[in-house]
């Protein structure tokens, strides 16, 4: 037995789902909130090297660290 159906276009590929457009401003804040992170993450990183670029390299050996690769590390 040979069946033939016609389908509509909109039945074969379901419909796409759009992701609600975010307003400009909220974008905005998402942007100004990864900057401030990105900041306060570099701003940690530079007290941590100002702390321990004041050790002895007794000290920072002890912790595996060397003052060469001081910045590196962190």
């Amino acid at each position: 037995m040979n069946m033939h159906e016609k389908f509509a276009v909109s039945e074969l590929v379901p419909a796409a789902r759009t992701r609600p457009q975010l307003s400009p401003w909220r974008g905005l804040c998402h942007r100004l909130a990864t900057w401030v992170k990105h900041c306060a993450d570099r701003y940690a990183a530079a007290a941590a090297y100002e702390e321990l670029s004041r050790l002895s390299d007794a000290e920072l050996r002890r912790r595996s660290l060397t003052r060469d690769i001081l910045a590196r590390d962190l």
